[in-house]
């Protein structure tokens, strides 16, 4: 069997509080149900950490009318540091975290009507959705996309994590694993210039070149009907500021978007595939990690300018905690989505304020 993507899992964010940065997020990207919440060290991120292991609190929270989750981040062993420069859309890493939302427009002014910090108006690049660029308390830039795949209809002006815009140095050097690991096969668009859309976003009048890509087949696998279709920006400076590494001189789990995350299985396949297309694992629990409430297999990979995006192959996950009910995936065939109403009845345990 080939390794599966079931689509994009979690972004993760470094924060200075959790508890904090999660209640803004529930409120706005309503991501408001916990899968788990952790205290502990990480031990395996050696690479990243400065070669020790840390002490971190984490939050893995869902928007369960759809997208991906955020996996908030903080450090509990150490003052997470911010970027020492102003970063840019173009320096290399995860520049913004893409929300998808039912209704651009709506979103928008509900943002506007509760200040919000919105950097640009709402604009269509190319192909592309209708979209508009925002920032949170933190400084971290998202952009809203309007999308028509849903797994329920919640009555929420967004869902959860539709992709990400990530600044490479050589965008075709990066489709190497953007495409072809990945499976990002669709070009939507693929211009160039200075880009007067983007509004007040850091780096708005460098001239640049901006690719579109989604992905052409649907995922499978557990998953799959919550996560749905996602899409990625890739984006390349052709002049005026010299990119920098977002993450130059600082650890994984400082402030920012640490890493994109994709659900997957066949962990092995996915391993040997990445290292024959030459990005290697550089970390790999090899085995069940254990992270409490859930647990799996999890690993990283550096797209061609550091960038880590992480693959967790989920083995055990909360249903409803309360009645300690928990599912066990390594059991299940892997392209099977899960019936609805047991995804659905993760949203039990929603936190409202």
């Amino acid at each position: 069997m080939s390794y599966i993507i079931s689509g994009i899992q979690q972004m993760g964010v470094g924060v200075k509080d959790a508890d904090e940065a999660w209640k803004w997020y529930r409120k706005y990207f309503g991501t408001d149900v916990p899968v788990f919440t952790e205290k502990a060290e990480a031990g395996l991120m050696l690479p990243y950490t400065g070669g020790q292991p840390r002490n971190r609190y984490a939050i893995l929270a869902m928007n369960m009318q759809g997208g991906g989750g955020f996996e908030i981040w903080q450090y509990t062993c150490r003052e997470p540091q911010p970027s020492t420069f102003d970063i840019q859309l173009g320096d290399y890493g995860i520049f913004a975290a893409k929300i998808k939302t039912p209704d651009a427009r709506k979103a928008y002014d509900y943002y506007q009507a509760n200040g919000v910090k919105c950097l640009s108006g709402v604009h269509r690049v190319g192909q592309g959705s209708l979209n508009f660029f925002a920032q949170d308390p933190y400084g971290n830039v998202f952009q809203i996309v309007e999308a028509t795949d849903w797994f329920q209809n919640r009555k929420q002006l967004t869902g959860g994590i539709y992709g990400a815009i990530i600044g490479v140095s050589d965008i075709d050097a990066a489709l190497k694993l953007y495409r072809d690991v990945l499976g990002y096969d669709e070009v939507i668009s693929d211009e160039e210039g200075v880009f007067s859309s983007l509004g007040q976003v850091p780096g708005q009048k460098n001239p640049m070149r901006r690719v579109l890509l989604r992905h052409k087949a649907e995922r499978a696998g557990a998953f799959a009907p919550l996560f749905g279709r996602s899409e990625l920006e890739l984006v390349q400076l052709k002049g005026g500021h010299e990119p920098r590494k977002i993450y130059d001189e600082r650890l994984w789990g400082d402030l920012g978007f640490i890493h994109l995350c994709f659900d997957v299985r066949n962990m092995e396949e996915l391993k040997t595939q990445c290292a024959k297309a030459g990005f290697p694992f550089t970390v790999d629990s090899s085995n069940s990690f254990d992270m409490g409430e859930a647990a799996g297999r999890f690993s990283y990979v550096e797209d061609p300018d550091g960038t880590l995006i992480e693959f967790v192959e989920t083995h055990k996950v909360p249903v409803m905690k309360k009645l300690g009910w928990y599912l066990n995936l390594k059991k299940r065939k892997p392209t099977k989505p899960l019936p609805r109403w047991i995804i659905k009845a993760m949203g039990l345990s929603r936190v409202t304020e």
